[in-house]
């Protein structure tokens, strides 16, 4: 029964469509980093970057090697878009921007992680069957159909990544608005909708409209009846987005989902009418089913399980960090803080206090003022340094954090020489003192 329906064949246009529109903003992304500077600001002019822990041998290509791995990524992401030796520049391009995500924090977004597992999956998916030119070049390879796995893996994708969205926001300060508030005070000088960004009903329109789009927009999508209006609601919920939050590609992207959910036929009509429609349902068993079953079954167990993990772990997440990382997270709230890093050389007991501004840009400086991860590398960063030259010290940190602008509490026990202590990925880190404090 459950191969009759996984591999039961469909139209491919909407995979067809999804890989066009697909490569051209992994296109627009990587040439567009470039371009607006981030690349610069995050890449280049850094004397280092925060990579994940446990990835410290990514670090940045030196000089301008990024430009030039930036400018390979955005080539790849035309040779997607095109179809041209499809599974290598799918691979190539996972593989690129996979190891550009994993080599920085300063810049973490969700999106990105959304990508990189996108572009994971897209690998493994037959999207240059049609209309690329694979398919002109080799016609033995053209297809109008797909297995319906190809169809649904990426709405169960985009289900576990908005339905997670939806419930972390079921919290007090997102509830009473104080997360969308502080969210839109660094917007009123926006042209025409910066002052009636301030207004509190407003507040309540986008907070509770957000639990509401990401717990339904999926369901409501595949439900015929609703998605025409769910369609329309994504319009202005992913436009609205990329006005106001100006997050790159990634409204857009989240539009291109839906032609998943729309019939192959309307798909057709709108972007490939010359296109056979293929109607017949043959079911193509594999003979790698078994494979096939174990991989995307341990795949979406993971995407299931890892955004649990904080609830495991001690002490709440929004203060801690700790499990915040790969877990749908999404603007939940903002965070102030203010650092004091203090090297103690162990022979003399002499202390100095360090010049953050000698060692990180001011992304950097803000992030290893306010996130324990990034506070526990920095200060093993430190030790090397002085390691090298000869002196075996100690780092201290006093700092101090306000979450969603409640009264500034010691994120860091001071007392701790945080360079001596080993970072726990899967339990709290003791150093980092408790969110509820006298």
């Amino acid at each position: 029964m459950l191969n009759n329906w996984l591999f039961r064949h469909i139209d491919n246009t909407s995979l067809i469509v999804f890989r066009i529109i697909f490569g051209l903003l992994c296109f627009l992304e990587s040439v567009g980093a470039i371009f607006t500077g981030w690349v610069k600001r995050t890449l280049v002019d850094p004397d280092f970057t925060f990579n994940f822990i446990g990835f410290e041998w990514l670090q940045p290509l030196p000089g301008h090697g990024m430009y030039y791995y930036y400018a390979l990524m955005g080539i790849f992401g035309l040779l997607i878009m095109l179809g041209y030796k499809y599974r290598l520049s799918m691979i190539c391009f996972t593989l690129m921007w996979s190891a550009t995500y994993l080599m920085q924090k300063s810049s973490y977004n969700n999106h990105y992680y959304l990508l990189m597992l996108l572009s994971a999956i897209m690998v493994f998916l037959p999207a240059n069957k049609y209309a690329s030119l694979d398919a002109k070049i080799n016609p033995e390879i053209k297809r109008y159909s797909m297995p319906q796995w190809c169809r649904w893996v990426i709405i169960l994708q985009l289900f576990i990544v908005y339905s997670y969205a939806s419930i972390a926001k079921l919290y007090p300060d997102w509830l009473d608005t104080t997360v969308i508030e502080s969210l839109m005070k660094g917007k009123q000088d926006y042209f025409l909708i910066g002052q009636l960004l301030q207004q509190k009903w407003v507040h309540y329109i986008l907070a509770y409209g957000g639990i509401i789009f990401d717990g339904l927009i999926v369901p409501l999508l595949l439900f015929k009846p609703t998605r025409k209006y769910a369609f329309m609601a994504s319009v202005f919920f992913h436009l609205f987005n990329s006005i106001v939050f100006q997050i790159g590609i990634f409204p857009y992207l989240s539009l291109a989902f839906t032609v998943f959910f729309f019939p192959s036929e309307v798909i057709q009509n709108r972007f490939l009418k010359k296109k056979p429609h293929y109607s017949s349902g043959a079911v193509i068993v594999p003979g790698l089913k078994t494979l096939w079953f174990i991989v995307f079954t341990v795949y979406f167990l993971f995407q299931i399980g890892l955004p649990l993990r904080h609830h495991f772990i001690e002490d709440n997440v929004l203060w801690t960090e700790e499990g915040h990382r790969l877990s749908w997270r999404m603007m939940l709230r903002s965070k102030s803080g203010y650092a004091t890093y203090w090297v103690e050389n162990k022979e003399t007991g002499k202390r100095h206090k360090i010049d953050l501004t000698q060692y990180l840009s001011a992304k950097q400086i803000k992030s290893a003022s306010t996130k324990p991860d990034v506070i526990w590398q920095f200060a093993q960063r430190l030790k090397q340094k002085f390691n090298s030259d000869g002196q075996d010290v100690s780092v201290f940190v006093n700092c101090l954090v306000s979450v969603n602008g409640k009264p500034i509490k010691n994120l860091i026990d001071p007392e701790v020489d945080i360079a001596n202590e080993t970072w726990q990925v899967f339990k709290h880190n003791t150093w980092i003192l408790p969110s509820k404090q006298e």
